[in-house]
């Protein structure tokens, strides 16, 4: 993956190479496509604006094609450790990654696509509260929900893809 590039080189990049990178950070062509001609972005803001508005723009078809690409919750070897490391409370407690897997899949007959949740910070118990929570909503209102975590998720990938704001400093 792309990483720490700085948005003067992302914005020199050659067509071919920005798609690939953005590709990295979104799983959608289309997304990528569209960021690339938004090229040169004047700050890190700018293009994280361009991206939640372009993701937003995307017919539901491009959202399930995203979608595909996104781990099922639960089903990640060492999922445990690597996923939701904050939670100090457990560590790998299999019993809890089940029902984890359980209620993942519960999500996914409601609603005919995969549970999404930017974890960074959170630990298993919060990812299960989550979807507990979410299976009250209406299939209307969880795809709105989507979107934004998709939106969190893809903004991480882009700032991990770009570095600091002003680029690393060469030694």
């Amino acid at each position: 993956m792309h990483q720490g590039i700085g948005l003067d080189v992302f914005n020199a990049l050659p067509e071919r190479k920005a798609m690939h990178a953005l590709y990295e950070c979104c799983n959608s062509y289309a997304l990528a496509r569209e960021l690339v001609r938004g090229r040169a972005y004047v700050d890190h803001d700018a293009l994280f604006r361009r991206a939640d508005a372009a993701l937003f723009e995307l017919p539901e078809s491009a959202v399930d094609q995203i979608l595909d690409a996104c781990p099922d919750i639960g089903r990640r070897p060492r999922s445990a450790r690597s996923q939701y490391e904050p939670c100090a409370v457990w560590d790998d407690d299999a019993d809890l990654m089940a029902e984890l897997g359980a209620a993942s899949r519960r999500y996914s007959q409601r609603y005919g696509f995969a549970f999404v949740m930017y974890v960074d910070g959170h630990c298993a118990r919060d990812v299960l509260a989550a979807i507990n929570n979410r299976m009250q909503h209406d299939a209307e209102m969880e795809r709105k929900i989507l979107r934004n975590e998709l939106a969190k998720i893809g903004r991480s990938r882009l700032e991990r893809m770009l570095g600091p704001e002003g680029g690393f400093h060469n030694w």
